[in-house]
């Protein structure tokens, strides 16, 4: 039954992120015809962004080295396929395939910063800078991803202003929009408003904003709707709840994107997605890999408990 509540947004956008943070985190490496496919079938299910692979060194995400093969392989469909780029050598192998969307990940934490970019955090934002400045001046749309923006497991609990510090950061190097992650989990509705009031206040409206919780504690779905009652219509989410991070094992899988859209749908909130062929998708990618989807709306609407 669809029942609205007051104070929601009319339409949400979903950015999916299962094809690129999704599939990184996976022991083996997935087929690029296999990927291929599950982007064409993201596309076909309705999903209207769905962020297809990085141009990362294939030392550091083996998962993804195929990136140079994915890409023209689904670059014709009629969706946004934004990609992330770590450097400007990322930047080179994305414009060269013709990208017209990038993104660059950098932590509110100096501890993850360190592990996953073996930089400081100003070290690194000094890095995208040149990066997201040719992008701009190739017409490119730039999303700046923020990891550790609640907790870190090496520093514990994050500063609201020290997220709210490096936000603003990157805002001024020139990202569109800015995607504020829950990393490992941690993250319950209070201090997502807390945190979301602070942007606010520093500038940073909720339309410039993007959410990405992890389902750790089982928080994801209660944080999404603390930021749609914030004004905040951009989601990521990852098919079947696949991913989690490689440079930080505490973190489990990403909010799944069917139980992002059932709450959706049931609330009344557009999303133009189909979720009969969405979950269908995943539980083909489950066959593929080898294992049942983690997603609760999956293994319901597939009766596979």
């Amino acid at each position: 039954m669809t029942v609205p509540a007051p104070g929601l947004p009319a339409r949400v956008r979903i950015h999916e992120v299962g094809p690129r943070d999704g599939l990184q985190n996976e022991q083996g490496v997935v087929p690029t015809e296999v990927k291929a496919e599950f982007i064409r079938r993201l596309a076909g299910a309705g999903l209207d962004t769905v962020e297809a692979t990085s141009f990362v060194h294939p030392k550091w995400v083996p998962q993804l080295a195929d990136a140079e093969k994915l890409f023209p392989l689904v670059s014709n469909l009629d969706v946004r396929l934004p990609v992330l780029v770590p450097n400007e050598r990322g930047l080179d192998r994305a414009l060269a395939l013709g990208a017209r969307e990038v993104a660059v990940f950098a932590s509110a934490t100096e501890s993850f910063a360190k592990a996953n970019l073996n930089r400081t955090v100003d070290e690194a934002l000094a890095m995208f800078e040149p990066v997201v400045s040719r992008a701009k001046a190739e017409g490119l749309a730039v999303r700046g991803y923020l990891s550790m923006c609640f907790g870190d497991p090496w520093e514990g609990p994050v500063p609201v202003e020290q997220v709210v510090r490096v936000t603003r950061r990157l805002a001024d190097l020139g990202c569109d929009e800015l995607s504020l992650g829950d990393t490992i989990g941690v993250a319950t509705p209070g201090h997502v408003r807390a945190l979301l009031t602070a942007l606010g206040e520093a500038g940073l409206p909720a339309s410039r904003l993007a959410v990405h919780f992890h389902d750790t504690y089982g928080q994801a779905l209660s944080n999404t709707l603390a930021a749609l009652q914030h004004g905040v219509t951009t989601v990521d989410a990852s098919a079947g709840g696949l991913g989690g991070c490689p440079y930080a094992k505490s973190a489990t899988g990403n909010l799944a994107t069917e139980d992002l859209v059932w709450m959706l749908h049931g609330l009344g909130i557009e999303t133009g997605v189909d979720l009969g062929r969405l979950t269908a998708t995943s539980v083909w990618l489950a066959e593929e890999l080898g294992r049942p989807s983690p997603s609760r709306t999956v293994r319901a609407l597939s009766h596979k408990e």
